[in-house]
């Protein structure tokens, strides 16, 4: 009787299901008598420090300044990995990835611009341009193995470039007035910590020290420190202490020597494990459970949570960041790389169909986290614009996900697709986590 469910826990779509139930529970609670409660304790003010060195922020801004810091360090951390081993090592097979991410921000944000130019609410032309990778994965991945592993490669790279792409936004245009000491600091910071990963220096505690100066001294800078995170990522080496074929060796010779394995040779075994890990994927995989049931949900509970009566109906702004993410993100995909493939610069993974493109498109339309952080940077001093951009995000990525799973499951009928063996490598640990 249950054995769907716990199917459906224990498939990819798990921290999707998290997050909207989180994100629910939010807004149902936003909208009766709880939400002075609600709105209360997220603005409940909070000192960390001593003295003139101490910070003074609220619950809500800890957690964007703060635990999100974390969660764009894995992000960073799998943008490093993608580059140097995945989908976008291969300039060849990186091109429709990267387009497919270019067209799915420019559309969703002209789009928003066009409803909302000589407005208030211009300010969030950059809120329908992100897609949130845990909530199209896991919608993926309810459709099991009729989905070829060629679009699950292709939605997840296209996303991944589609956060990087969302960081530099936020660094370049949703700054508060540069402090400029502050942010030359935070860079020499950065610095040393690539100095750092180039010295090959394998203890993390070293890198997560750098980067508490970093995420200080970018605060201070204007800039938001999420990006601090990003950036911290890039120094962390992703290469090995001991290569696999050496490790293969060993645990080899290890086994021969005492197949029965006694407790002294298993500790030199775990030790032998531990260095065959980069610090990157350590560091990923140490990250991953806390984004995913703790810093993810935290985040979604109090900035989903809107009041409708305060929100001033849907307004300009919702319907800009629904429309930019509904239609926006699946015309841009599916177009740029209809002509990128018909121009002979791009090839569509093998096994895929137009559309699942089309399709996959849709499930980009989820912005949901990404969409609400720069929501909540765009309109940190109006409260009514928030509330209308939160409505539109949510319902927007509420649709996209039901058309999105009804187009893929459709093209999925479709004759059994061929599968790259080379997809399956490219995919590397990415649906482990987030």
């Amino acid at each position: 009787m249950f054995a769907p469910v716990v199917r459906l826990w224990n498939s990819d779509a798990r921290g999707g299901i998290i997050l909207f139930s989180v994100a629910l529970a939010a807004f149902i609670l936003a909208n009766t008598e709880g939400y002075f409660w609600y709105k209360e304790t997220k603005d409940t003010l909070i000192s960390v420090g001593w003295g003139e060195a101490s910070l003074e922020k609220t619950l809500g801004s800890w957690i964007k300044d703060l635990l999100m810091c974390f969660f764009f360090l894995l992000v960073g951390l799998e943008i490093k990995r993608e580059i140097v081993s995945g989908q976008l090592s291969n300039p060849r097979r990186a091109v429709l990835t990267i387009l497919a991410a270019i067209g799915g921000m420019v559309v969703p944000a002209l789009i928003f611009t066009a409803l909302n130019a000589g407005t208030p609410g211009i300010a969030g032309w950059g809120v329908p341009m992100a897609t949130d990778i845990a909530f199209s994965i896991g919608v993926l991945s309810l459709l099991g193995s009729r989905v070829p592993l060629g679009l699950k490669v292709f939605l997840t790279a296209f996303a991944i470039v589609d956060d990087l792409g969302a960081v530099l936004v936020i660094a370049f245009f949703y700054t508060q007035g540069l402090n400029f000491q502050a942010l030359f600091i935070a860079l020499g910071f950065w610095l040393l910590a690539l100095a750092v990963g180039f010295g090959q220096v394998r203890h993390l505690w070293v890198y997560m020290s750098i980067g508490a100066f970093m995420w200080f001294f970018m605060m201070q800078s204007g800039v938001s420190p999420t990006v601090a995170a990003v950036m911290l990522a890039f120094a962390v080496p992703m290469t090995r202490a001991k290569s696999l074929p050496d490790l293969h060796s060993e645990l080899s010779g290890v086994a021969a020597k005492n197949p029965e394995l006694l407790e002294q040779e298993m500790a030199h075994l775990e030790h032998s494990l531990h260095k065959a890990q980069s610090p990157l994927h350590r560091l990923e995989h140490m990250l991953q459970p806390w984004s995913i049931y703790v810093i993810l949900p935290l985040f979604a509970f109090f900035n989903a949570g809107v009041n409708l009566a305060g929100a001033g109906g849907f307004g300009s702004v919702g319907l800009g960041a629904f429309l930019g993410l509904l239609l926006g993100k699946p015309i841009g995909i599916f177009l740029i790389c209809f002509v990128a493939v018909r121009l002979g610069i791009a090839a569509l993974p093998l096994g895929v169909n137009w559309y699942m493109i089309l399709g996959a498109g849709f499930l980009g339309g989820i912005g949901f986290t990404m969409s609400l952080f720069v929501a909540a940077l765009a309109y940190r001093t109006n409260e009514v614009l928030l509330n209308q951009a939160t409505i539109g995000v949510l319902s927007a990525s509420v649709v996209a996900a039901v058309v999105g799973l009804v187009v893929v499951s459709r093209a999925a009928r479709r004759p059994p697709p061929q599968t790259d063996p080379n997809d399956q490598a490219l995919l590397g640990p990415l649906h482990e986590g987030r």
